[in-house]
């Protein structure tokens, strides 16, 4: 049996945000199995720095510096006939890396993270194909479509059928095509007809997002709304610009010291501009995140547009905090009743009133939470379908090379 290289378009540790994470516990049990040979981007300088983070969980490990600017990826998309998705990250370098390991190593699986990273396939691969899509990123473009005008909405749109296509292709090629969620899975198979396509859920580790670990603690008093979160990446900003300009002066009325914190890194000046009003903080990238989740007393994911498993809605239920999400973020979590579900701006505020003026209700409904994701949602059970999938089964840990 040969080596599995595991592609991904973001190096896959420190698993401190929502691709990471996925990224992170697929490698770490695929290379339980195999060893496994990681070739990724990085587009955080200090993420350059995590070769040796990684070190037991792969053989080899290149990991490439991301740095063409948006402007560049377009102009080539545009002259290329190819979406961004794929300029923005065609980089010869790791092309050459890609072709270096399959020459020197015994390679019998590759798996593609994303579909940005399908680029770099032979174009007639010996070895088994796992695509993981994760999220039907063309739809996702369809939507932002919809909701732009002028030239962003035709760029956009222009972006959804040529990825779209991409995406297609690809899922002919692959022996499986991987998604987060079922309802992701579901949409794939409606609208490309591609057959292999399997659901292979987020789970979450309840022993480090546990509420009575060790870890920095808040001094948070009054109520206090908490939402986490990329905060440069655009369903965040419109989640959290919605709640703060038609939702949160709903629940001032009824709690006026309410107050918002919206926790994440690389906040936009939009979002940091979120802090002028009323009750408003932007907290910027935190050490932990697990302090703001246990001061909360409710945590909300107000988003418009989200695509597959909420990592944030899992981390808060595991904090035994109450949830009050928009039926969007929603929507992927077998969540079996243990958090709230609104659509609407009159809803989703009443929702939160609901838990602000019932504290002892929230407290049991964040009991209840947790315990639905320790059932549900550990890490093992989400992947192990993949064992079928690639035909392997657990064997002691392979011995490491070095990169």
């Amino acid at each position: 049996m040969g080596d599995i290289l595991f592609l991904a378009h973001r190096v896959p540790y420190p698993p401190d945000r929502g691709d990471k994470i996925r990224g992170f516990h697929i490698l770490k049990h695929l290379s339980a199995r195999k060893r496994v040979h990681l070739i990724a981007f990085a587009d955080d300088t200090r993420d350059m720095r995590q070769k040796s983070g990684l070190a037991k969980f792969t053989g080899n490990r290149s990991i490439f510096w991301r740095s063409k600017p948006r402007a560049v990826a377009a102009m080539q998309a545009l002259l290329g006939r190819k979406p961004v998705s794929l300029t923005a990250f065609d980089n010869t370098p790791l092309r050459e890396a890609v072709q270096n390991i399959l020459a020197r190593h015994s390679i019998d699986t590759i798996y593609v993270f994303s579909s940005q990273m399908a680029q770099y396939l032979p174009a007639k691969p010996r070895q088994r194909i796992i695509m993981d899509f994760v999220d039907m990123d063309s739809a996702k473009f369809a939507d932002y479509a919809k909701s732009s005008s002028g030239p962003m909405a035709w760029f956009m749109k222009r972006e959804a059928k040529m990825l779209f296509a991409h995406e297609k292709a690809i899922a002919q090629r692959a022996q499986a095509s991987l998604f987060v969620s079922e309802a992701e899975a579901r949409l794939f198979r409606e609208r490309t007809g591609a057959a292999r396509v399997h659901a292979v859920e987020n789970g979450i580790d309840t022993g480090f997002f546990d509420p009575t670990a060790a870890f920095k603690r808040i001094d948070a008093t009054g109520a206090l709304i908490v939402f986490t979160g990329q905060m440069d990446y655009r369903p965040n900003i419109e989640g959290v610009t919605w709640f703060v300009e038609t939702i949160l002066p709903h629940i001032r009325i009824r709690h006026p010291n309410a107050r918002f914190a919206i926790v994440g890194r690389n906040p936009t000046d939009a979002v940091k501009a979120l802090a002028k009003q009323p009750g408003v903080m932007v907290t910027g990238e935190v050490a932990d995140v697990r302090g703001w989740l246990a001061a909360a007393s409710v945590v909300v994911a107000p988003l418009k547009l989200a695509r597959g498993i909420q990592n944030k809605v899992l981390e808060a239920m595991a904090m035994e905090r109450p949830v009050v999400a928009s039926r969007a973020a929603a929507e992927g979590i077998d969540h079996a009743g243990t958090i709230r579900v609104g659509e609407t701006v009159g809803e989703i505020a009443e929702e939160v009133i609901a838990v602000l003026d019932n504290v002892s209700a929230g407290a049991a409904m964040g009991r209840e939470a947790r315990l639905r994701v320790q059932a549900r949602y550990s890490w093992d059970a989400c992947l192990a379908p993949l064992d079928a999938l690639l035909g392997i089964s657990i064997k002691a840990p392979p011995r490491r090379s070095a990169a």
